[in-house]
This record gives structure tokens, C-alpha cells and sequence, in this order.
């Protein structure tokens, strides 16, 4: 039998979750490709590690949301998928952006989901055919998160608090 080796290299098993403060946007790495393009990857942290999570309903609705959201706003997201934690997503960006240019765009985005005017209307990607879930979305708790989250205020730093 072949001896495994073993190797914790993922960079998130790193971070010490009991340091950070939620919520904040962190720049987790920027990486270069063979030809020279860029690729950043932010943690985007909603909540705090270990003391609580967004139901996944919620969390559903808030991912297919800010999907569209976010690409109305920046150019260039390649992905924004949740934690299996549940306290927040990973964002990967072509180019090289920061913390604060990225949150600023999170705080418009989580705004307008918080807004009267967002409705079951605007979550795209919600029918069987486009989601593999779709009966599990929450406008009401997208809503109600994305409030919490705003009052909470968004950082551009993990470990102190500066508030954007």
C-alpha cells in the first residue's frame, strides 16, 4: 500500500478563524498565469467564523443575487461561491483589484438586496431548470442578512476593523 503524504496547503485551513472579525473583505492571494494574467481571490466574510451562519436558503438566494449583482458593477468576476461554512463566499476576480475596491462593490450589492425594491424578481437562476436547488432560496432572509451584514459594516481588513 502506498504511504499518503500528507499536505495542508489551502490557504484558508491557514487562517486562524478565531482572529478574524466579520464582517470584511480579504485578499487572500493574487496569482499569475503563464501569459502574464492575473487572477485575485478574496475571502468575503459575512458572519463570524464558529459563532454563527446563514441558513442556506438564504445563502443560496444571496450567491445567485450577487452573481448578477456584482458583474452589473465590476468587470471581470470569475466566481463568488459560498463557504460550506456558511459564513461567506469566495471571490475570484480576473485582474488585480483590493480589498476596498471589491468591498465597496460587496456594500452596493448587499444594498440593493436589502432595498424595498428587491423581490423574488430579481434573483435570477431561481427556476428547476437553471438551479440544482431551487426550492431552497429565502428572498426574506437574503434580505434580512444582507441588513445585518450592512449594519455590521463591511471592513477591508480581517483582523481590525476598518470600516469602509
Amino acid at each position: 500500500m502506498a504511504e499518503t503524504k500528507k499536505i495542508n496547503n489551502v490557504e484558508s485551513f491557514q487562517l486562524d478563524h478565531t482572529k478574524v472579525l466579520a464582517p470584511y473583505v480579504r485578499l487572500i492571494n493574487i496569482e499569475k498565469g503563464p501569459h502574464g494574467d492575473s487572477i485575485t481571490n478574496f475571502d468575503v466574510r459575512f458572519v463570524q467564523p464558529n459563532r454563527n451562519v446563514i441558513g442556506m436558503a438564504a445563502l443560496h438566494t444571496i450567491e445567485h443575487s450577487m452573481a448578477s449583482l456584482i458583474r452589473n458593477r465590476i468587470d471581470g468576476m470569475i466566481d463568488f461561491s459560498p463557504f460550506g461554512c456558511q459564513t461567506g463566499f469566495h471571490m475570484i476576480m480576473w485582474g488585480e483589484h483590493s480589498s476596498a475596491e471589491i468591498a465597496q462593490v460587496i456594500k452596493a450589492s448587499l444594498e440593493e438586496i436589502a432595498s424595498d425594491a428587491f423581490d423574488w424578481e430579481q434573483v435570477p437562476g431561481v427556476a428547476e431548470k437553471e438551479c440544482g436547488n431551487y426550492k431552497n432560496h429565502s428572498v426574506f432572509g437574503a434580505k434580512e442578512w444582507a441588513k445585518k451584514i450592512l449594519a455590521e459594516g463591511i471592513s477591508i481588513d480581517a483582523f481590525e476593523r476598518k470600516v469602509i
